[in-house]
């Protein structure tokens, strides 16, 4: 193995996921004289967590997801971050519909997809939260196409598939939003990575791991990569560098010696997908129907019926379970939990444990669950499921951030966070659901804190350019959101 002369570049992405592809795209859209380095380990982008079959976030816009919208207290719906992340979603879109009119990615019908987002309850306190639930959103701009149903028959027209075999003394309650999609974020990814290498001053290596990083004296920051088939290792210096890489993020994090990234820890949740095998109930299933999760349950891990399409084909998946495994990707090291431990944040990772008993207590319980235990748990959904049409499929790996809060209090961190580099030169992308979905909002707050300067000056006339609402919010503007919804669906072929 040789160690060769450093290659220079302005960006270095790490990790082929749709964050990185996202905010390659965006850089090289704001400053096309920048050159940019894509570096993955695997041998295709998108396989790990932005895969289709690995994703659970396959289009949230908080239109169904219970779980952004807690009850208080006081009782009251708090709908701030269903708001915060259907906000969000319509950037998605906007900047999405940008790059089909652009030429810079083709077919949208081969992402993305119309699929109508249901909220669905039983039991008499469930019932009247999903009533206070859909009053608190059905006044705003967002949500106003929102219709509630208690009656059986209508919720039959909804999704036949949750009321069949159902008892009529079923105290049930639904929300249906017609507005809803389906997104293949592997698909998206893909066309998107394909796009950039094709592009002059945009170089994407596979096969490729990062294996350390350290900031030279100058700023700039030493990339050591290796490639993994040769085994021949190298040094890339840059400016700029992103850490998009999944689970795998924390332990670059650590590597990078950065003062805001001490005291980040990350425990390890696999996911696993029961998948349909019957054509005629895919077919008879139109929606995305999203349940409340169990008690101790980690976010990620809200059960739904989901119509998906995947490799072109219409599908229906039941799930996440929940499993552990010790691995910060699903194409990781079983080391990857033990490596990422230390003196700075062994303390965060004990405290949150222990402050989350329920959580561990669930992971135990969905590892131990038979097949028949799960198959039980789709009933719940679809009374008359049955074992011989579904399978058992492990989907993604994710990683449970914990942190300090600002009390220094060891605390489980629920989202996605970017820790940067004061500086700028660096960040790095933690944590799960909404995730994907809410990419380019992520990547927008990215660029104003690495790239200030430029973001408040000479890149806000690209930046509305790219997304009509840039800096509006569409929720306190029904004018803007009716317009920007409906050249969103006509651009992207979304037919509601």
């Amino acid at each position: 193995m040789s160690i060769n002369q450093p290659a220079e570049t302005d960006v270095v992405l790490i990790g082929a996921g749709i964050m990185s592809a996202t905010l390659g795209l965006m850089l090289k859209e704001l400053n096309p004289d920048w050159s940019v380095k894509i570096v993955e380990r695997l041998s295709e982008a998108a396989v790990e967590s932005s895969d289709a079959w690995n994703n659970a976030g396959t289009g949230h816009s908080a239109f169904c997801e219970l779980n952004y919208t807690p009850e208080t207290k006081t009782g009251a719906i708090d709908v701030t971050k269903a708001v915060n992340i259907c906000e969000q979603f319509e950037i998605s879109r906007q900047f999405w519909a940008y790059l089909v009119e652009k030429n810079i990615i083709q077919n949208p019908k081969d992402f993305i997809h119309s699929v109508p987002h249901m909220s669905f309850v039983w039991g008499d306190e469930n019932v009247t939260y999903l009533n206070k639930r859909y009053a608190s959103l059905k006044n705003l701009p967002l949500f106003s196409d929102m219709e509630f149903a208690e009656d059986a028959c209508q919720i039959k027209k909804w999704a036949p598939l949750i009321m069949q075999g159902r008892s009529s003394d079923d105290k049930v309650a639904a929300t249906f939003m017609k507005y809803g999609t389906d997104v293949n974020f592997g698909t998206l990814t893909r066309k998107m990575i394909a796009y950039q290498a094709g592009q002059s001053g945009t170089e994407v290596t596979f096969n490729t791991e990062v294996y350390d990083v350290k900031q030279q004296s100058d700023g700039r920051w030493e990339v050591m990569i290796k490639d993994l088939k040769t085994g021949e290792k190298k040094t890339i210096l840059t400016k700029f560098v992103f850490v998009g890489a999944g689970g795998a993020s924390i332990l670059l994090l650590e590597k990078s010696g950065i003062p805001e990234g001490k005291h980040y820890g990350g425990f390890p949740v696999s996911g696993q997908w029961l998948i349909c095998q019957n054509e005629k109930l895919i077919e008879q299933h139109q929606t995305k129907v999203y349940g409340k999760a169990s008690v101790g349950a980690p976010p990620m891990s809200v059960p739904h019926l989901d119509t998906r399409y995947i490799d072109g084909k219409k599908s229906l998946l039941f799930g996440p379970y929940a499993g552990f495994s010790t691995k910060f990707l699903k194409n990781g090291s079983y080391c990857d939990l033990f490596k990422s431990i230390n003196f700075s944040n062994l303390s965060t990772m004990l405290g949150a444990g222990v402050k989350n008993i329920d959580l561990t207590a669930y992971l135990i319980g969905e590892v131990l669950q038979s097949q028949n235990k799960r198959v039980e748990a789709l009933k719940n959904y679809f009374p008359d499921a049955q074992a011989k049409d579904w399978r058992l499929e492990t989907a993604g790996q994710r990683v449970q951030t914990m942190k300090r809060d600002a009390k220094g209090k060891a605390v489980l961190a629920f989202g996605t966070e970017v820790v940067s580099s004061a500086d700028g030169s660096f960040s790095a992308l933690l944590g799960a659901s909404p995730g994907a979905s809410t990419t380019v909002s992520i990547m927008l707050n990215l660029l104003e804190r690495c790239f200030n300067q430029q973001f408040n000056n000479d890149w806000q006339e690209k930046l509305k350019n790219m997304i009509p609402s840039f800096g509006i919010k569409l929720n306190d503007n029904e004018e803007l959101l009716q317009e920007v919804r409906k050249k969103t669906s006509e651009t992207l072929e979304l037919e509601y």
